[in-house]
């Protein structure tokens, strides 16, 4: 809380420019630790723990994904941050909503992308709240735990937007990985005798192979869904990711950061070790996902237990923060201000406001529910979010793409996922997210090439930044 509220130091938070992307200011440690710590999260601590112990090696679908992550942020990035500085974007969907020049298609991706963003808000904040469930010994309650965590971010991300979770970040990221490394070390020297893994492993292959090889424990993780969940994965764009590239300093801020990316990803590591040793040490336990609390409650003095709690409820808050600032940024930006026809001063009111519907209505009530499996929230989150990918291909590498090619593929796409999702969950296997793409992609490429194209003069506009190269034909 002292360290969000503190970021503001003293600014003005009425604009979209400063409450939504911090005046374009980062500099390349803060954004680095402010990327890494947002998409190292709930799912670290306790999640990828989890589909450890209940699957086994399914659960490295994970480190292929983090390692994308950083090469996407590195190609990309520098490319959105020029968009952002020169076209005055200061949403993924801003962008989208310009380079189509079509509002209805901005507002369409925020809609889309809010889905994703939610369930993964959601996945945090469940996270957040079961840590206060464990460490209180029960005396705090889910439904509790939710309000404190909610009503916590609510304050300092009101009062300092997105410079609160660039600060609260970087002390985040700091503790997360010193915890995780160090309970990581314990638990493999309590386990084998050995300050390492190997032994872990050695001791896996004796009593429990189906852990190591695919598809898993229980057979339930086939090979075909690992592959497509890697894929859709991949290919989501978040929104907060996009926001935090547009707050950098400079393109070059950005590439920096992307480069050190992956020396904050081992962050993983000893955590998904730590799952596989509850296989063979809590093999009773009620709930996968609390693997690593479980075992430290119980193995380890209370000094690190505590200091486990406080990495895992920075892990998952540090994630909760940029998902639902996005979304109360997106909405304001690219809904509510051309549907009302706000002027910027009010949108940017409007953005700051709207951060407690979305935490109290949508997030809170989710959470509450309790959906069974933390990483299956966010793999289906992940689906609905690739939808949007042919507005990202028609913005990097086809100028013939037209808006009404990627409003049919976007609607044709998110109309399979939620149908293999809720009324026949991943046919034949295949991640919902997928089958969705491989309808949607078709559509948007043959709609795209039955309607008139944006004006050149939009389209040469983009791609003197996004390829230069195809400009030169």
């Amino acid at each position: 809380m002292a360290i969000g509220l503190g970021a503001r130091g003293g600014r003005r938070m009425d604009t979209l420019e400063q409450w939504g992307v911090a005046g374009r200011s980062m500099g390349p440690v803060t954004l680095y630790l402010l990327i890494a710590a947002g998409s190292v999260s709930a799912y670290t601590f306790m999640g990828a723990p989890g589909w450890a112990y209940s699957k086994g090696v399914p659960v490295f679908y994970v480190a292929i994904y983090l390692a994308y992550l950083a090469l996407v942020a590195w190609y990309f990035g520098p490319k959105v941050w020029k968009f952002g500085e020169q076209f005055g974007h200061v949403t993924q969907a801003s962008a989208i909503a310009d380079r189509y020049q079509s509002p209805l298609l901005g507002a369409l991706s925020a809609l889309v992308m809010s889905i994703a963003s939610i369930a993964y808000a959601v996945l945090q904040t469940i996270g957040s709240a079961y840590i206060l469930l464990v460490m209180s010994g029960g005396r705090i309650p889910l439904w509790a735990g939710v309000l404190l965590v909610l009503s916590a971010i609510a304050v300092y991300l009101f009062v300092s937007g997105l410079r609160a979770i660039g600060r609260t970040n970087a002390f985040q990221g700091v503790l997360m990985l010193v915890v995780a490394w160090a309970i990581g070390l314990w638990a493999a020297y309590l386990s084998t005798g050995e300050w390492g893994f190997s032994g872990v492993f050695t001791r896996l292959e004796a009593s429990h192979p189906e852990y190591l090889r695919l598809p898993g424990a229980g057979g339930d993780m086939s090979f075909s869904f690992w592959t497509t969940s890697i894929i859709v994965s991949m290919l989501s764009f978040m929104p907060p990711v996009w926001t935090q590239w547009m707050s950098a300093a400079s393109a070059g801020t950005i590439r920096r950061s992307a480069s050190w990316l992956p020396t904050y990803y081992v962050v993983i590591l000893p955590l998904v070790v730590v799952g596989f040793i509850g296989i063979y040490s809590l093999p009773e336990l009620a709930r996968a996902d609390t693997v690593v609390l479980e075992y430290a409650m119980a193995n380890m003095p209370v000094w690190l237990v505590g200091l486990l709690g406080a990495g895992t409820l920075a892990a998952s808050m540090s994630s909760s923060e940029p998902f639902i600032h996005s979304v109360a940024l997106s909405l304001s930006r690219d809904v509510l201000q051309p549907g009302l026809k706000l002027d910027d001063q009010r949108a940017g009111k409007l953005a700051r406001w709207l951060i407690f519907p979305v935490m109290f209505l949508i997030v809170a009530p989710l959470a509450i529910w309790e959906p069974d499996n933390l990483v299956m929230i966010l793999l289906i989150g992940l689906g609905f979010a690739s939808q949007v990918l042919p507005a990202f291909l028609g913005m990097f590498f086809w100028p013939r793409a037209s808006a009404a090619g990627v409003i049919s593929g976007i609607s044709a796409g998110f109309v399979v996922t939620v149908l293999f999702t809720v009324v026949w969950p991943h046919p034949l296997g295949l991640h919902a997210g997928f089958w969705g793409l491989m309808l949607n992609l078709p559509v948007f490429v043959l709609v795209s090439l039955l309607t008139r194209p944006v004006d050149e003069a939009v389209t040469l506009r983009f791609f003197r930044i996004a390829a230069p190269w195809s400009l030169k034909r």
